[in-house]
């Protein structure tokens, strides 16, 4: 599982939320090249274009963390036993988060939201273990 990056399981909803506004295809598409815009102009002076591609101190200076993304990606890492390869695809997927929401900085939420998509990482951890995260 440690080669792909989104793990979701997506039941079917019963109802939909009540409360929640659902995005568009065309809001969805808007977000999307906006993001890639952002992408190619940030690589544009590099060997290549997109977050995916990124590795090593690439990664490390594309994708910096402050001091509380960084504890919370470490003690899931800590906590589920995930090897290197799986810290930098949360990496990558945080910072193409990021992008999809216009924010220049990796935000705790962007990693946690990319922790979220490693679900099947998760399943094997325990209750006990959840709340250490």
């Amino acid at each position: 599982m440690d080669r792909i990056d989104l793990q979701v399981d997506v039941p079917r909803p019963k109802e939909w939320p009540g409360n929640a506004t659902p995005i568009s295809s065309e809001q969805m598409r808007d977000q999307v090249y906006a993001a890639q815009t952002i992408q190619l102009k940030r690589y544009s002076r590099l060997p290549f274009s997109w977050n995916s591609e990124l590795f090593g101190s690439f990664l490390r200076k594309h994708a910096m963390l402050d001091k509380d993304s960084a504890e919370l990606l470490q003690a899931t890492i800590d906590t589920l036993g995930l090897s290197m390869r799986a810290y930098d695809r949360i990496l990558k997927l945080a910072r193409t988060i990021a992008d999809l929401e216009a924010s220049d900085e990796i935000q705790s939420q962007h990693v946690a939201e990319a922790i979220q998509y490693r679900q099947l990482d998760r399943q094997y951890i325990t209750a006990e273990e959840t709340t250490r995260l």
